[in-house]
């Protein structure tokens, strides 16, 4: 095929204009939104990250407690204290891959909504708890909504944001995510570990309370031949003034020409197959990181290394630090681009929230729904087989050999960052898509 022209007219090229127009409802000095309910619809659903934020790290308080537990039923040992520690990550892997079918079938939002069922089930059993298979099955239930959250919310947050705020409304989840986090650290300083349990119902309630006034993702709604509702929920997002029929066209174009569901035929096309293993590759690559045994275990951590302030305090004040540099990739991700700050950067900055952010961009349409369940399944269950393992590993041989194996993987990450991730900054996720099909490398560069 003949190489796409910058700015060249058809139905894959025009895509690429050499200097993008303005987003319908962004300002074109700084790319700031114009109307606010795009931002009300992204908070109403990355709640649903700071219950899966706060349900990651629940155990990091509530298994030195249980360890010293007076209760027979109760009190953990070791083996038990890891398979607590991992079992959420199983119940993540079961939410990515029930995300493969849900996404489609229900939709973005409804899907969403539907994590807070098994959220609230899971929070009352451990808040009840009288013995271990207890703990264990919400301990797994709050898993399974945070992963199925873990494949929706940045799929829906990518399609119904334009392209000159999608970065900083992408790194939403991961910010949302890490301030659950955050927060569950500061209520541990408080609270006992039931009571912890019973706050972390709040989130998820609100969420459905809000979600249920937003608009579908309009992308969703033309792939169900909803396309009125589709421009209504546009309109609405664009806010009232803008025009929004030449974004709406061009959805619905790309729509109508992937209409069908991908085959297993299709499946070895270099377009489709191409996005996948690269979004399939970033979750599991981010996981080999670490940070999965690290934020399970943080308290734990700090319990067995000469720090001067208490471990609960160190866990607070590394829970800070991580929110402060996801905010920082949130305002500078849209200015300098995924792959700069997947270089120079950290987990919270680079690793964290920008893998997320290009997951949901990067895979294409007919397969969106499938492949980020399946990448959440992959993620899910690489960080079970690390999370179990942890403490078998640095009971045996120290807290250095995991941290070199960790090490080693941000190696092999700049890699493949180099040699693999395309920069999606500016970029509509159909100019995404159309780069997939038509191979133009100068969108690489």
């Amino acid at each position: 095929m003949q190489e796409p022209l910058l700015g060249a007219e058809g139905p894959d090229y025009d895509t690429f204009p050499e200097k993008p127009p303005p987003s319908p409802g962004v300002r074109t000095r700084d790319g700031a939104l114009q109307n606010k309910r795009l931002f009300l619809a992204t908070f109403a659903a990355v709640l649903g990250n700071f219950s899966f934020g706060y349900a990651l790290v629940y155990t990091s308080p509530v298994i030195p407690a249980l360890e010293n537990s007076s209760d027979p039923d109760l009190h953990l040992t070791k083996t038990q204290a890891s398979w607590f520690g991992s079992v959420f990550t199983l119940g993540a892997a079961a939410g990515g891959l029930s995300a493969m079918v849900l996404n489609d079938l229900l939709g973005r939002k409804l899907s969403i909504m539907f994590s807070a069922v098994p959220s609230a089930a899971g929070y009352a059993l451990m808040a009840g708890a009288h013995g271990l298979w207890m703990l264990l099955l919400g301990r797994m239930l709050t898993g399974f909504a945070g992963g199925l959250t873990a494949a929706c919310i940045p799929v829906y947050v990518s399609e119904i944001a334009p392209p000159g705020v999608r970065g900083a409304l992408g790194a939403t989840p991961q910010l949302m995510a890490v301030f659950g986090s955050l927060f569950l650290y500061a209520l541990g300083l408080l609270l006992p570990w039931r009571w912890l349990a019973v706050a972390g119902e709040g989130p998820a309630l609100l969420m459905i309370l809000l979600l249920s006034l937003m608009p579908n993702s309009p992308r969703f709604l033309l792939s169900r031949g909803r396309d009125e509702e589709a421009l209504q929920a546009l309109a609405w997002l664009r806010g009232a003034g803008a025009d929004v029929h030449r974004e709406f066209e061009q959805i619905q174009d790309n729509v109508r020409r992937q209409s069908s569901q991908m085959s297993w035929a299709e499946a070895r096309d270099p377009h489709m197959y191409r996005p996948i293993l690269i979004a399939l590759l970033m979750r599991f690559l981010q996981q080999l990181t670490g940070i999965t045994p690290v934020l399970v275990y943080l308290q734990s951590i700090f319990d067995s290394t000469a720090v001067l302030l208490p471990p609960q305090d160190d866990a607070a004040i590394v829970g800070a630090v991580r929110l402060l540099s996801v905010l920082i990739a949130a305002l500078t991700m849209d200015l300098a681009g995924r792959k700069v700050l997947l270089f120079v950067s950290g987990y919270a900055m680079g690793w964290g929230p920008i893998t997320w952010l290009l997951m949901s961009e990067i895979l294409p349409l007919r397969a969106r729904g499938m492949a980020s369940g399946l990448c959440v399944l992959v993620s899910w269950l690489t960080a079970f087989i690390l999370t179990k393992s942890f403490l078998l590993v640095v009971n045996a041989s120290g807290l250095q050999v995991p941290f070199f194996f960790f090490a080693a993987v941000c190696l092999v990450n700049l890699l493949f960052t180099g040699c693999c991730v395309p920069e999606t900054k500016g970029r509509s996720l159909e100019q995404i898509e159309s780069f997939f099909r038509t191979g133009r490398r100068s969108f690489l560069r």
